[in-house]
């Protein structure tokens, strides 16, 4: 049985790939309620065993850095933080006590509370009260550039009134997108034979990172302000107060009756309480309430940790539920040969969503829930994500049900599944499985991995049924005439494609390690044994020592990465990759251990004028450096851009040393 260690370094690897899909994808893959409960776990076991904490724990950063692929980064003056959460109605308890012993002696404290919105974080920057600048949350420090598509939503004014201050302000607020809307746009797109939203928070993150604005004005977004970064250009003593200054400057904000200033613990309870039971006869979805301390003054003197800021929390809402009959169980296969039971249900539908299916996750999972073909199940969709199958109602179960049986062969291929000791999935060992090889073509194109532009789900299916590819490196031989033979496929379409492919061929190698799809190999790892090997052939042929010495890299990982490149297959499939035929050429940074940088951890904050901020993140990395997200103790150089945000302070308090752009080009070729 797996220790703290392992189950620590598991939950770190399963919250980092759960927050990229979420802030990054817009496709998370579990609901909220899942996600904080592993987050929980993490923290709890962190408490307990002080000597695995890292500094790189996600419980420490804000979110992933963000994924869009065209619009342009923007670096915020301000992070844009997370919020703590409560789960129970004990934790908002226990938030106030924290504030008390914080604060100590005083008067009582009260606060404002707001619907907790279920849209997408933005902030507004207007100067001399005319919008300049529109940019997403991101990762908290850095978003993407989306003026022209929040130009588009109609609650958003392009001119503040002449009663708000001339100086530039930084607004931050909700973007959403109301049931009916979704509603109609989901109606929409099913008539077009087209994918459809799997909530309102997706559908309206969709809509504003949109490169035709045309598409986001269709969509019909709406915005709700929700705090101004410049609080004493409002004169307000209190948070309610400067609330109100917002909406009187033109910027739409909350005005249901969950949405109230100087109240104290009780009344704030009575509100959590009434806001879960009428949640639904709002027009938008909510997920929570936004408790905060509403003393102006006090936030101040509470401050904030590297990921939250003290004076507030989110209260967060049991999930929904409703109850469906299970039709029968299918078993999926994955691209790295995961053997996932799906629940296929009657229709239902869970807040405002109809849905059809539902993960069981693995094997035990099923066991121990006991699901079977035609029980009637409780499902939840909690934060109106991700559906999950709550428990059986077994005093509904029909009499004679047979419990489910788990294949013993793959249900594609028809490979005897295996199963590793301490491992609780089922896989598919047979890499030819043609599941896995579609997953793995689409993972391939993905853009975290090469970055093939149009190359989605429906086109993979498409390539691999008419036999123009059978494994990821058939892409760079695909030629015009190929392409032009696919249905709905015209000249221009092919032509974009190949142009895709083609700029694929000399991308990153970490992009090409990622792309491989090694179990336990995700972007980060990609990154490690690229900047240390330097090419796939000196990776192949690492050994496990040479593996485990490697920053984040534990045995688990190392062994997989052994046993990937064992294979004959993979050995045959990387042969073919890294032919002269294809032309591909990743580019590749040899470490020196002998360089300044070598060792040593660098935070980055503002923007460099001479590259962008992933590549000097490769650069320091390059060189056997690594790039933190927050500064700690174990900070060795703060590396400041321009318009360098808190980091600075923190490293001042820490007396961490910073270097300006000219300093650090200065070590990277020292």
């Amino acid at each position: 049985m797996n220790g703290p260690k392992e189950r620590i370094e598991f939950l770190r690897r399963e919250i980092e790939r759960h927050d990229k899909l979420y802030f990054n994808d817009d496709s998370p893959e579990i609901s909220d309620a899942s996600f904080d409960l592993l987050v929980r776990e993490l923290e709890d076991l962190q408490a307990a065993h002080p000597e695995f904490k890292s500094s790189s724990s996600p419980t420490d950063e804000v979110a992933p850095p963000p994924g869009g692929r065209d619009l342009q980064a923007v670096v915020h003056q301000t992070p844009m933080l997370s919020l703590d959460k409560a789960l129970t109605k004990e934790e908002i308890s226990a938030f106030e006590e924290r504030l008390k012993r914080f604060l100590g002696p005083s008067e009582p404290i009260l606060y404002h509370t707001m619907p907790k919105f279920d849209g997408l974080a933005i902030e507004l920057v207007y100067q001399d009260r005319v919008l300049v600048l529109a940019s997403t949350r991101g990762d908290g420090r850095t978003g993407e550039n989306i003026t022209d598509n929040a130009k588009t939503i109609a609650s958003i004014p392009s001119k503040l009134s002449d009663d708000a201050p001339a100086q530039r302000l930084h607004i931050r607020g909700e973007a959403y997108m109301e049931k009916d809307e979704f509603l109609r746009l989901n109606e929409e797109r099913e008539a077009q034979g087209r994918s459809v939203f799997a909530n309102p928070r997706n559908a309206a993150a969709g809509s504003l990172r949109q490169l035709d604005v045309n598409i986001t004005k269709k969509r019909n977004l709406n915005f709700f302000a929700y705090h101004l970064m410049e609080p004493q250009l409002a004169d307000s003593r209190t948070y309610h107060e400067l609330i109100k200054s917002i909406d009187r400057w033109g910027l739409p904000t909350e005005k249901s009756t969950a949405s109230q200033g100087g109240v104290g613990l009780e009344q704030v309870m009575s509100i959590f309480e009434k806001l879960q039971q009428d949640r639904d006869q709002l027009p938008y979805e909510v997920d929570g309430l936004v408790i905060t301390v509403d003393e102006l003054s006090l936030w101040e003197r509470l401050g904030t940790t590297s990921r939250a800021p003290r004076y507030a929390v989110a209260a967060k809402f049991k999930p929904r539920a409703t109850v469906t009959r299970i039709k029968s169980i299918e078993v999926q296969v994955g691209r790295t040969g995961a053997l996932t039971p799906v629940a296929i249900m009657e229709p239902a539908l869970v807040g405002g969503v109809t849905v059809t299916q539902a993960t069981l996750h693995n094997e035990e999972e099923l066991k121990r829930k006991d699901v079977r073909p035609g029980d009637y199940v409780k499902l939840q969709r909690a934060g109106d994500v991700i559906p999950e199958v709550v428990e059986v109602l077994f005093d509904k179960r029909p009499p004679g049900l047979a419990p489910f049986v788990f294949p013993a062969n793959c249900p594609v291929c028809g490979a005897p599944s295996e199963r590793r000791a301490g491992e609780v999935v089922a896989r598919c060992p047979n890499r030819s499985c043609p599941a896995q090889i579609e997953a793995r073509l689409i993972h391939f194109a993905h853009k975290n991995a090469l970055d093939i532009e149009g190359l989605g789900q429906k086109l993979a299916a498409l390539l691999l049924s008419e036999e123009l590819v059978k494994q990821p490196s058939d892409l760079f031989k695909l030629k015009l005439s190929d392409l032009k033979t696919l249905p709905r496929f015209g000249e221009k379409s092919a032509q974009n494609l190949l142009q895709a492919i083609d700029k694929a061929r000399t991308k990153s190698l970490w992009r090409f390690i990622n792309a491989l799809s090694i179990r336990h190999v995700g972007e980060r790892s990609s990154q490690i044994l690229a900047a240390h090997f330097g090419s796939l052939k000196a990776l192949s042929s690492a050994a496990k020592d040479q593996l485990l010495a490697l920053n984040d890299i534990g045995p688990e990982v190392a062994q997989s990465i052994i046993d990937f490149f064992q294979s004959p297959l993979n050995q045959s499939f990387i042969s073919d990759l890294t032919s002269e035929q294809l032309g591909v050429a990743p580019t590749t940074e040899s470490v020196s251990s002998s360089s300044a940088i070598s060792g040593k951890r660098f935070v980055l904050t503002g923007t460099l004028s001479t590259m962008t901020r992933a590549e000097a993140k490769a650069r320091i990395a390059s060189l056997g450096g690594r790039v933190l997200s927050a500064v700690s103790k174990e900070t060795d150089y703060v590396v400041a851009g321009e318009a360098g945000g808190s980091k600075l302070a923190k490293a001042a308090e820490l007396k961490i040393p910073v270097i300006d752009e000219k300093a650090f080009l200065e070590l990277l070729t020292f």
